[in-house]
């Protein structure tokens, strides 16, 4: 069974810090909301393009300072584009970053933090 790629990543957390994440992946990331069978939990599923990559689930015993501990997970990637655009919304919005070049890569590598405090990293092929 050869492992085909990432099918998703799951954040669980409270209803207040759930919405939060979710306007930081859309409004900032560029995800997209999307289908999402009727579990008996609730959440929501973020889309890039037709891909459910970021599945947000509600966890009402958890609250805004307890986070869950996941041990040893650093963060988590994208492949983007749009490099120009995507630091003029973090911009807009006040969200910190930071920009790596790739030697000889011709890759820009932009790492931020969503409001659950999970690290992104976002993978931009350049000129």
């Amino acid at each position: 069974m050869p492992i085909t790629g990432l099918a998703h990543v799951n954040v669980r957390a409270s209803e207040a810090l759930i919405e939060r994440v979710r306007r930081f992946h859309t409004d900032v990331l560029g995800l997209v909301e999307g289908p999402r069978p009727p579990f008996r939990s609730r959440g929501c599923w973020l889309y890039a393009g037709a891909r459910d990559v970021v599945h947000l689930s509600i966890d009402p015993s958890m609250d805004d300072d307890a986070p869950a501990r996941t041990g040893w997970l650093d963060h988590f990637a994208f492949s983007a584009t749009g490099l120009e655009d995507t630091l003029a919304r973090l911009d807009a919005r006040g969200v910190a970053y930071q920009v790596d070049r790739v030697p000889n890569s011709g890759q820009a590598q932009v790492f931020t933090r969503d409001p659950a405090g999970i690290a992104i990293e976002l993978n931009f092929t350049t000129p």
